[in-house]
């Protein structure tokens, strides 16, 4: 057994992103200023399809879909419907913003947002319809836009897994209403902490642009620098939701280098497809038919207790007994005691859901991973089951 802990995930930081974090720091403007500026123009660059987007860079994914939500003007009553194999951000900011989270649950094979049960949970107070494009794999958004259209909804993607993912031909955030991505440090680029906000609405937009520092109405750099004004305005209470300079240093180097950083996720993700392709102990991800491109922030097969002779729980001490991380996500969200309590969800409301929260694994995927670093994790599983 190596003596070297693999984890299952590890940011890919180059020399100089290291340098332009320095620099900033020694530049004596380290909070929002000149280098996100630069960050965000990049970021615009990048999700430019038909037109260039609104980009607003915020501390955290989770900062963002909050905005995004309290921006579309959420009432007391109103429905914003999701998945509950995700995070527990993307139902968290929806209560956070007022509004009920309702519950579909997810496809079998894609573990996406099951598509042929949205419209029979929409109702007259759905306002939003929130998808999350899971571990990179996006949504069948032809359809999901239509459903919004024929009942008058927003769309509002969780993209925290799908910077660099594409469908049929077009890039997640180049197109659509908004979408919302993530820069934590097992994401597919990273800013330390941090996320941004993508949008086709100016009016939404200009709000989230309030609401992400105090409901100022103008940003520090606006104020501080040569030239700047330090009077300003307070249009509305806002939050203290800006990325900092520290985070865009990173990400200036991040985002040239995540084209790259995700084919070698690709690489990785079909040389485990390819080799457990026989493994009677797992169920694989499954591809959908339409057109994409999988920008693997994850790979997650899901384990068969039955077949394996061990659950989820004992293979992943075992995987960390021979010194190989692995990751859990998710489980079912809708089990949690706080959404159980308040909104009456229980065992047997979303059966795939459940059976994925219970049996999925993340095992290591990184840009950084080796080819020798992937045989090992294989070997350490075939040890498990068979050694």
């Amino acid at each position: 057994m190596s003596a070297d802990f693999l984890s299952f995930s590890k940011p890919s930081i180059s020399q100089e992103a290291i340098d332009e974090v320095v620099a900033c720091l020694k530049s004596g403007w380290i909070t929002t200023g000149p280098r996100v500026a630069k960050f965000t123009e990049a970021l615009q660059t990048y999700f430019t399809g038909e037109d260039k987007p609104h980009v607003l860079p915020v501390c955290s994914a989770t900062a963002g879909l909050h905005l995004a939500l309290l921006a579309m003007n959420l009432k007391p009553g109103d429905e914003v419907i999701t998945t509950p194999l995700t995070f527990v951000a993307s139902l968290n900011t929806i209560v956070l913003a007022g509004a009920k989270p309702v519950l579909v649950d997810i496809d079998p094979n894609t573990l996406n947002l099951d598509l042929n049960q949205v419209e029979d949970a929409i109702t007259p107070r759905t306002k939003v319809l929130l998808p999350v494009h899971f571990a990179g794999l996006p949504v069948d958004l032809d359809v999901l836009y239509a459903l919004a259209e024929q009942h008058g909804c927003r769309v509002l993607e969780d993209a925290a897994h799908a910077i660099g993912t594409g469908y049929k031909g077009k890039r997640i955030g180049s197109f659509g209403d908004t979408q919302v991505f993530s820069f934590h440090p097992n994401k597919n680029m990273t800013t330390g902490e941090g996320g941004c906000v993508v949008t086709r609405d100016q009016a939404l937009a200009d709000q989230v642009a309030r609401l992400r520092f105090h409901g100022i109405d103008r940003t520090a750099w606006n104020r501080y620098a040569k030239g700047g004004s330090q009077d300003y305005d307070v249009i509305l209470p806002g939050y203290k939701y800006n990325m900092m300079d520290i985070q865009a240093a990173l990400g200036l180097h991040q985002l040239p280098t995540l084209d790259n950083f995700n084919k070698r996720r690709r690489e990785l993700a079909e040389r485990y497809q390819q080799a457990l392709s026989d493994w009677p102990e797992w169920d694989l991800p499954q591809a959908p038919r339409y057109a994409h491109e999988h920008a693997w922030h994850l790979y997650t097969p899901r384990i068969r207790p039955e077949v394996a002779g061990m659950d989820r729980a004992g293979f992943m001490q075992a995987m960390q007994d021979r010194n190989i991380g692995t990751g859990l996500h998710y489980n079912a969200v809708h089990l949690y005691s706080y959404y159980r309590n308040t909104f009456g969800f229980k065992p047997g409301d979303f059966p795939h859901a459940e059976s994925a929260g219970e049996r999925i694994i993340s095992l290591p995927l990184y840009p950084d991973m080796t080819d020798a670093d992937h045989d090992r994790v294989l070997d350490v599983m075939y040890q498990i089951f068979h050694g």
